[in-house]
């Protein structure tokens, strides 16, 4: 199915291009030729060939999310060791807001 002159400027005025009667001419067949390769494509799928997003098959390749305790040390030595300052269990950090009256 060719399309026409007439068709582009149905489509353009869908569209709200204003278009002239030289552009119009010009992108008939160039539009033609893109509605033919589209159309190609239902040719070649086939009722077995199922839809899909990748060429390849994806998989997620993430491991289980399990809590993991450190070897050999208590998590919370390991905390201790490495934090600044450490009271009661607890991070020790310096005091921002003081205390309401």
């Amino acid at each position: 199915m060719a399309l026409t002159s007439g068709d582009v400027a149905r489509l353009a005025g869908l569209a709200r291009i204003e278009l002239s009667g030289d552009e119009l001419a010009h992108l008939a067949p160039q539009i033609d030729v893109i509605v033919d390769a589209v159309a190609g494509v239902n040719h070649v799928m086939g009722d077995d060939i199922p839809p899909m997003s990748h060429s390849v098959p994806m998989t997620n390749v993430m491991r289980d999310d399990a809590p993991v305790v450190p070897r050999g040390l208590a998590w919370r030595d390991l905390l201790e060791a490495d934090a600044p300052a450490w009271q009661d269990g607890r991070f020790r950090v310096p005091r921002i807001l003081e205390e309401a009256e």
